[in-house]
């Protein structure tokens, strides 16, 4: 039988998931007697810990929410991952958690067994951070966002476009999404009546938030949705060329932000765009199928250009 004090971590190790336990079933994973179980369940909280004892066949022990943290069992691999995380956030795209995160990292290296210390200092070691160039986002913004969504109140905020023009929104905040360096909200626009996609750190909340609402359903998935949203956001140039392929085959050859429909079971719809006119007609190009695109002009000019020095190449 395990010594008191091992037991008693052993125990709340277990209550720490997120699941009820039944004393037999305690028992069984200590090797002890319920009765033992009940006693160091008293023992946990005169310590400080609320283990919260449900009655009936369906009841059980969990820990319950309390005043302090109680000490957190990690096994080896999470140990690792949490500390990778700390030092990753110390220099990360969100303000205001660096000094957290750096406290909150020594606290926890300080007792960390020599082996995952060994580990976790060879990584930190050889690796080579790449300063970020994006823009930071101030966590006190992403919490109100996350709170928003969650307790599902409109999200009154003011909003920099790319351009520097600032407007005021109500939206129903959906869900947060880390992508390309940047954290983005999806949100339904509550005056445009359509889903949106903005950049957090051009988001300045507006207190108070609005009336609750229901949650409506995404168009899809909200990766791919918000993956979408970005690769069309900063097109200068936009066309929309019919090609003369499956949609399934041409898809499989563009990127997920590229927007592909069926036209028939031949031909597909590809809704394609680019910061330059150049470089969109030859992406056209390296479709690798037969198509046809009636504009914008500087596009059709840019392919007439391109089909006469290539047939002069021949």
């Amino acid at each position: 039988m395990q010594k008191t004090s091992a037991r008693l971590l052993r125990l709340l190790s277990l209550l720490q998931t997120p699941r009820s336990w039944t004393g037999p079933q305690l028992a069984e994973r200590l090797d002890v007697t319920t009765r033992t179980v009940r006693n160091d369940v008293e023992r946990l909280r005169d310590l400080g810990y609320p283990v919260n004892a449900t009655p009936g066949a369906a009841g059980g022990y969990r820990l319950g929410a309390g005043a302090s943290l109680p000490p957190l069992l990690l096994d080896d691999d999470e140990a690792v991952a949490v500390v990778v995380g700390l030092r990753t956030a110390a220099s990360g795209p969100v303000s205001g958690i660096e000094e957290s995160s750096l406290r909150a990292l020594a606290k926890l290296e300080q007792v960390l067994p020599s082996r995952l210390r060994h580990r976790v200092n060879t990584l930190q070691d050889y690796t080579v951070p790449v300063p970020g160039s994006g823009p930071r986002v101030d966590a006190e913004v992403l919490t109100t966002i996350a709170g928003a969504a969650r307790d599902h109140r409109v999200l009154r905020f003011g909003y920099r476009s790319h351009d520097g023009t600032t407007s005021l929104r109500n939206a129903e905040p959906h869900r947060l999404v880390h992508a390309q360096g940047r954290w983005y909200l999806l949100a339904w626009d509550v005056a445009r009546d359509a889903w949106r996609t903005f950049r957090a750190d051009r988001i300045e909340p507006r207190p108070p938030l609005g009336a609750r609402f229901a949650p409506r359903e995404t168009p899809e998935d909200v990766a791919s949705y918000v993956a979408k949203s970005l690769g069309q956001a900063t097109w200068n140039v936009r066309a929309q060329a019919t090609v003369n392929a499956p949609a399934a085959t041409i898809a499989a050859r563009l990127p997920p932000a590229v927007i592909v429909e069926p036209s028939g079971p031949d031909t597909c719809v590809v809704h394609v765009g680019s910061d330059d006119v150049r470089m969109l007609a030859l992406y056209l190009g390296m479709i690798d199928a037969d198509f046809q695109v009636t504009g914008p002009p500087e596009l059709v000019d840019r392919l007439r250009l391109l089909a006469a020095r290539y047939t002069g190449a021949t």
